[in-house]
């Protein structure tokens, strides 16, 4: 419980804590793209480690919209195998998906052996957007809370590597992103109608999260924090992390050779109007 309150504390300072040190100076995309090339190699370590120990690893990321989940999401499976590295980004529930147990339609998403999966949201949603915006009743909400920590503890004792993020956003900076969003024809479509009510219930989502940590961020599975207003950084703080709490390594491998090509023979290029793309650029 005491972990549960300070992480709860340590979020609320990110955006409010004036005695809280100023950030570091945004990175140079230069610097940024360097460090997130050596990141990437040790996650193609991490991909080839699961695949052949059977590891099963599972990632949530939780945060309020405009808090960066999609981008650091991006930023982890560009350079990676979507055959190990599995996103999972579920639609609303059906009307039958309602009617189940509530955690019932996330559970056959969860990893099997030598596999990665990326929660982008997750069961908490009952926590948070379903508790806020009034798709659950106060008391459904109280009892996800209660019982979470005890399904998160059977998904861990049978062999799942559980990682929660939550990435914290500050009041300005969610303002500055979900302005842009406004304003740019390629991100309009992460603007919803709900994202517009939701941007109105800042401090009932604060509510929400404060709760959410006191009932779920348990020793066996802690909630980890990521200040994401400069979301170079973040990305690179949780990927960094990430790698630091898995215990993976390297794996061996043969020396890869191009073989040599066949000869070429009786083969001759084709007589044919091939219907080539055009060339604009």
């Amino acid at each position: 419980m005491a972990q549960s309150k300070k992480a709860a504390k340590e979020a609320d300072k990110v955006s409010s804590d004036p005695s809280v040190a100023s950030p570091p100076a945004k990175l140079a995309n230069k610097e940024y793209e360097k460090e997130l090339a050596r990141l990437h190699i040790e996650l193609v370590k991490l991909q080839e480690w699961a695949v052949q120990t059977g590891a099963k690893i599972c990632i949530v990321f939780e945060g309020r919209d405009g808090a960066g989940k999609g981008g650091t999401i991006k930023a982890i499976t560009e350079r990676v195998s979507p055959r190990v590295f599995r996103v999972v980004a579920l639609p609303a529930p059906t009307d039958r998906e309602k009617s189940q147990m509530y955690l019932q339609r996330y559970l056959p998403y969860l990893p099997a052996a030598g596999e990665i999966v990326i929660f982008d949201r997750s069961w908490y949603n009952r926590a948070g957007v379903e508790r806020v915006m009034g798709f659950c009743t106060d008391e459904q909400s109280r009892q996800f809370l209660k019982s979470v920590p005890l399904v998160e503890r059977a998904i861990i004792q049978s062999g799942v590597i559980l990682l929660k993020y939550w990435l914290e956003v500050s009041e300005e900076e969610q303002t500055r992103r979900l302005e842009a969003r406004i304003h740019d024809g390629r991100k309009l479509w992460k603007l919803s109608p709900m994202d517009l009510r939701s941007y109105e219930r800042w401090y009932d989502y604060s509510r929400a999260r404060d709760e959410m940590f006191i009932e779920t961020d348990t020793g066996v599975a802690p909630w980890h924090v990521v200040r994401s207003d400069d979301k170079k950084r973040a990305r690179l703080n949780l990927i960094s992390h990430l790698l630091s709490t898995i215990p993976y390594k390297e794996m061996p491998r043969a020396k890869i050779t191009l073989p040599k090509r066949q000869k070429r023979g009786d083969y001759r290029e084709p007589d044919y109007s091939f219907k080539y793309v055009p060339e604009k650029f």
